[in-house]
């Protein structure tokens, strides 16, 4: 059995879901899984649908429920024929329960509250593929990853209960195979002991994959994109870049931590304890190679990678006497830290200062500098970018370094990391 997973942007639409029906044809007679994410943008909408809820704004609830509601029969209308289909009944009882929320309690719990309606943007896309893929002539079932997946009461970030998950899988999914070739199922979601909804956090979709693809001891995962596969650059500010045919799960997870765009980490170490490979693949050109994540290391190093994060503030503390940046210092600054939720992107120190680089966006630079006053100097600059090569070499370096000034620099053996402001 493979998992396939499919992102917003592969159903968006009546002609992308006709493509993902004409890619699944492709795989006639084998044993697929189908992980859906919510369509286009609706995980966007249905988070706004949420905001307006908790602030009491009704005018907005009802506005974007039919933004919302409309995207949705507008696919419905260009993929079905009649109005008598199943799904139609199913996307309307769907929509019903986000509009009856507004005359409901508000939960206290808002983390809560979000999971209950933002993860039905899943339920409404897989009903729809799902049942776009019957009357295709599929051999599809649509399964509820709800009554799969056993998640804690972490909500939006929901910790998986390996255990419970694949004792469920086994005993209500695998057997689904023995009627049907495709089982669709929802990305992102599970739920608690309780049976309420939980979400996965970052790349839930993605994880989904990993979690079914570890449990059913899948062949593979293949994640398709509108891209050929994994670039060494973002084509957004590099022109010439190059698809990486092949890297290790150790190197996935690297470049992830730097910042890539690439397969998160949690999605990628399932898959590794098992050595299941993950493929990244473009569903407008299912037959091009794409890029393979896997064990071996071999070909790891054959191109180097460029990551950019732009619009970032450089913080320095030094302590007020002037005195070395010692263990307690750090411990000092790095509950502060926590406590203010400040993410840090890359940190040093020197013997008389500590640096950290955070996005500017994540942080409010004068309430950031108030936080230390009482036992720090700080200092900052702005407007800088961080760049992280990974396998560079000299000339690598000056292509980033033309026309900016290098305001900090870290080096191993196989990645650098500079901190770069514009001369």
């Amino acid at each position: 059995m493979k998992v396939f997973k499919f992102g917003g942007a592969s159903v968006k639409d009546s002609t992308a879901v006709r493509n993902v029906s004409s890619l699944l044809a492709k795989f006639s007679g084998e044993k697929l899984t189908v992980v859906v994410s919510a369509m286009g943008k609706s995980t966007n909408k249905l988070e706004e649908i949420v905001q307006a809820l908790v602030n009491r704004d009704k005018n907005l609830f009802e506005t974007n429920l039919e933004e919302l509601t409309q995207f949705h029969i507008d696919i419905l209308g260009n993929l079905f024929a009649e109005k008598h289909f199943k799904v139609y009944h199913q996307i309307d009882e769907t929509l019903e329960l986000i509009a009856k929320k507004y005359d409901e309690p508000i939960p206290e719990n808002r983390a809560f509250l979000y999971d209950q309606i933002v993860s039905l943007g899943e339920v409404l896309s897989t009903f729809i593929l799902s049942a776009y893929l019957q009357e295709e002539g599929h051999k599809a079932k649509w399964v509820d990853v709800r009554k799969l997946i056993r998640t804690n009461s972490t909500y939006q970030e929901g910790k998986v209960d390996w255990n419970k998950t694949e004792e469920l899988i086994n005993q209500t999914f695998l057997p689904l195979f023995d009627n049907n070739d495709i089982l669709i199922t929802q990305g992102f979601i599970g739920h608690t002991t309780e049976g309420f909804t939980t979400t996965l956090g970052r790349e839930g979709s993605d994880y989904t994959a990993g979690i079914l693809a570890y449990c059913t001891n899948a062949e593979s995962v293949t994640i398709w994109k509108d891209v050929p596969g994994m670039l060494n650059a973002d084509p957004k500010y590099f022109n010439n870049t190059v698809k990486l045919d092949s890297i290790s799960f150790k190197e996935a997870i690297e470049l992830s931590y730097y910042g890539a765009s690439v397969i998160h980490p949690k999605t990628i170490q399932p898959l590794q304890k098992k050595n299941i490979p993950l493929y990244v693949k473009s569903f407008l050109n299912p037959e091009d190679e794409g890029t393979i994540i896997q064990q071996s290391t071999e070909k790891d190093n054959l191109t180097p990678s460029f990551i950019i994060k732009k619009d970032q503030v450089l913080f320095s503390f030094t302590t007020k006497d002037f005195s070395f940046i010692v263990e307690e210092n750090l411990s000092d600054i790095f509950d502060k830290l926590t406590k203010a939720k400040v993410t840090m992107n890359l940190m040093q120190n020197s013997a008389l200062d500590f640096s950290i680089l955070v996005d500017s966006k994540k942080v409010n630079v004068n309430e950031f500098i108030s936080i230390f006053a009482d036992d720090y100097h700080v200092k900052y600059n702005s407007a800088l970018q961080l760049a992280t090569i990974r396998h560079y070499n000299e000339a690598t370096i000056a292509q980033l370094i033309e026309k900016k000034d290098v305001l900090l620099e870290q080096r191993t053996r196989h990645t650098i990391r500079l901190v770069l402001k514009d001369k």
